[in-house]
């Protein structure tokens, strides 16, 4: 067994539960966001066929996830190279970079908080944060249920997928995982700009997701056996319920959680005025107030747990 290599992701994780995302610390994915605007506004100033913003979004979709790879592969051998503690100390930083536990957690909390302390406006604030809908008229079971709906996606998302890809290729697989999920942030949409230029990246993310959501689902309803008894409800609720969300892999994750919390989750969200209609997840039980949200953080907390120690088991003995 590779000890070593365990060592190695269990400071990962370590690092991050510690520190989160400092917003004084230079993060990757700011980099990298940065990178897409600039993309995409030479994308739309030089190509206004379908053809050629197409063709030019399946370059961006391979060729930023492509690029990062390889700088962060030759970054740390290059490190590594000078001195193999600071080869170690970059493999480690990369890796934290990737995860964002402790955030996710963070945010939900900050909405938590001022929904008790402050009230609505100051939780509708909060939750902008965190999230692309509409939040301005949003109700008290309107903003737990859009918190709910973030932890449970972004435990896939922000956790487990960048676990997962970390444990199988190492920093640099996991933040080329990141910046699939980031273009898919940005420019993933279908609409009348995106549907076009965003097609290859939102395609790239469904397919990076795909095991990870499915994973994370499972995850949830372990924790949900461990904590509150209810792994049966919750996976019923996932088998049931998730292939009926608009998103290949968000319904897993999200349904499990609905599951395990007796709740539902799913509706009507507003994105810059206009209205979606998403599927129903899980079964009207209680109405939803603030105190689902510490409950949905334990679940989050529990599964993470669970599939990192699954993934640092299969790491040493890779």
């Amino acid at each position: 067994m590779d000890f070593f290599q365990g060592y190695k992701f269990l400071a990962v994780v370590l690092l991050d539960v510690m520190l989160g995302d400092p917003r004084w610390l230079p993060h990757p994915v700011r980099l990298m966001g940065a990178v897409i605007i600039r993309c995409e506004e030479r994308i739309f100033q030089f190509c206004q066929s379908y053809k050629t913003k197409t063709l030019a979004g399946v370059v961006l979709a391979l060729g930023l996830p492509c690029g990062c790879y390889f700088i962060v592969w030759e970054l740390i051998r290059l490190m590594d190279s000078l001195n193999a503690t600071l080869g170690l100390i970059t493999w480690i930083v990369l890796g934290y970079t990737t995860l964002a536990a402790r955030d996710l957690w963070d945010h939900a909390i900050r909405v938590c908080r001022a929904m008790i302390e402050q009230g609505l406006p100051a939780a509708r604030l909060a939750l902008s944060q965190i999230v692309g809908r509409d939040t301005a008229n949003l109700s008290e079971s309107e903003i737990v249920r859009a918190t709910i709906e973030s932890v449970s996606e972004n435990t896939s998302d922000g956790i487990v997928a960048p676990l997962f890809y970390l444990a199988l290729g190492g920093p640099p697989l996991a933040m080329a995982y990141k910046a699939v999920s980031t273009l898919d942030s940005l420019i993933g949409y279908r609409n009348t700009r995106y549907q076009d230029v965003g097609w290859a990246s939102a395609r790239l993310d469904d397919l990076v997701n795909w095991v990870p959501a499915r994973l994370t689902a499972v995850g949830i309803s372990l924790a949900a056996a461990i904590c509150l008894g209810k792994g049966r409800s919750a996976w019923r609720t996932c088998w049931r319920d998730a292939r009926n969300h608009l998103s290949p892999n968000s319904g897993w994750p999200e349904a499990a959680m609905a599951g395990a919390l007796g709740i539902q989750l799913g509706g009507v969200n507003e994105y810059g005025g206009r209205v979606e209609e998403r599927a129903m997840l899980g079964d009207l039980g209680s109405l939803l107030t603030s105190s689902f949200i510490p409950r949905a953080l334990q679940l989050m907390v529990f599964a993470s747990f669970l599939l990192a120690l699954m993934l640092l088991f299969l790491v040493m003995v890779w």
